[in-house]
């Protein structure tokens, strides 16, 4: 097991270094509710539970190779959204978790968003959208409902990475350095999904995109805050998952959405931090705005021309994706052998490309174990490299970037360890790490009760 584990790791390291590796990089993963799937468990019991699936987890692993954990996609967790009165984020007859077209923020609400978005955020939109959470109606309890959600929440994630430890622990599987890694929305994403809703930000792009323009400006330095990993490291990532684009005309994006997010890609860069970004849908018409982002940006594509893409992008990024998981359902064993090598005939020369599906499969149905076991095996037999050791694409160096020096976070429910001395002066400078984190996890907490 020392073996595999040492080469996972010496292939993501290559990789990461514009350096050829061994052999292609494998990165499968399965969501808690293909996992209950295969075994034949009902969804519900294990978003309350994920526990339950140890035991078929473990044996998935034993079955499909991959070199990184295959327990992945954390999901919405009901026991904290309950808790919290959530209408973006409920669970179906069926055990899974919707995400409705809800509006947190009116059409007329733009200049109080503008003005200060956290408070905002903390007034006004999170008690529409967790109806347990406004003060107004459940009082003292509201207090009670945001305390639930945060336990809920941690005691689900603490018991999910215990399985998740367990098979890196049992597997080898390849580890990122922790605190290197992190997740956060393009500004106009997080914008448009539970604040404003997909209709409602489609409206404001034609009657209002001044609003949308000022909007982006003043969440961008709590985006970026939030986004920012606790440990800065080569093989760490902000992974942001980019939504609105391809629903767009290209005016628009280049006006409104663009702006902030490039922004915000280069401000990381500058300081040494790499981004995954995942281009939902197809973005074959904005290939080259992404070809000036910086060199060594992880890009996971999943729809688009894999020839195009490797072509225009392949040298100076790390390319992701795109890889059907439709050819798993659709195409015999053979044939999805084959798919595979003609795939990593066009996507691995030259290096700077990781194999994964162009999606996460949502459940059992969507796989066939049989097709998929083939198709990784290909991909770890086939996918090897005659050239390995050589270098791969551009260089990166985060002394090309500068940084945009944007205005800092503030907001009047935020408060900063001076702000925090002056109420209590006889607090000892060694307990700051202690108060800044308190602050910000918070902070990270009202964030994602929106994505």
């Amino acid at each position: 097991m020392n073996s595999i584990k040492k080469e996972r790791q010496q292939i993501f390291n290559d990789v990461y270094s514009n350096i050829i590796p061994k052999r292609v990089p494998i990165d499968i993963s399965f969501s808690l509710e293909v996992v209950a799937g295969y075994a034949g468990l009902n969804v519900k019991d294990v978003l309350w539970n994920p526990t339950l699936i140890e035991s078929t987890v473990m044996e998935l692993a034993q079955k499909v190779f991959s070199d990184t954990c295959i327990l992945g996609g954390i999901p919405r967790i009901p026991s904290s959204t309950q808790a919290m009165g959530s209408i973006n984020s409920v669970m179906s007859s069926k055990g899974f978790m919707q995400h409705p077209n809800v509006v947190g923020l009116l059409e007329d609400e733009y200049d109080m968003f503008i003005e200060d978005p956290y408070a905002c955020i903390i007034e006004t939109i999170l008690p529409r959208l967790y109806k347990e959470m406004n003060i107004s109606i459940y009082g003292p309890r509201s207090l009670f409902a945001a305390l639930q959600g945060m336990n809920a929440k941690n005691e689900f994630l603490s018991k999910f990475e215990t399985v998740r430890g367990k098979l890196i622990q049992k597997f080898g599987y390849y580890e990122r350095p922790r605190g290197a890694s992190s997740g956060v929305y393009a500004c106009m994403d997080f914008l448009s999904d539970n604040i404003r809703s997909f209709t409602g930000i489609c409206l404001d792009i034609k009657k209002r995109p001044e609003k949308i323009l000022a909007a982006n400006e003043a969440l961008y330095p709590y985006n970026y805050k939030v986004g920012l990993p606790t440990v800065i490291h080569r093989e760490g990532e902000v992974f942001i998952p980019l939504h609105m684009p391809p629903f767009m005309r290209e005016k628009d994006f280049e006006k409104l959405w663009w702006p902030t997010f490039k922004r915000q890609l280069v401000d990381y860069a500058s300081l040494g931090i790499h981004t995954r970004i995942f281009c939902e849908g197809n973005w074959m018409r904005y290939l080259e705005y992404l070809q000036d982002l910086p060199s060594n940006t992880r890009i996971q594509f999943e729809y688009g021309d894999p020839k195009t893409i490797k072509r225009k992008l392949g040298n100076k990024f790390i390319l992701i994706g795109l890889f059907p998981i439709s050819i798993l359902t659709h195409f015999s064993k053979q044939q999805c052998i084959d798919e595979t090598k003609k795939f990593l005939d066009i996507m691995a020369p030259g290096g700077n490309y990781i194999f994964t599906f162009d999606k996460i499969p949502l459940t059992y149905s969507d796989i066939n174990l049989e097709n998929l076991i083939a198709v990784s095996e290909t991909v770890r037999e086939y996918g090897v490299y005659d050239n390995a050791g050589q270098k791969a694409g551009s260089q990166f160096n985060k002394n090309d970037y500068k940084h945009s020096n944007s205005p800092p976070f503030t907001s009047k429910y935020y408060r900063t360890w001076e702000e925090y001395k002056k109420l209590f002066p006889e607090t000892p400078d060694s307990a700051r790490t202690i108060v800044e984190n308190l602050e910000n996890d918070i902070l990270k907490f009202v964030y994602k009760l929106l994505l």
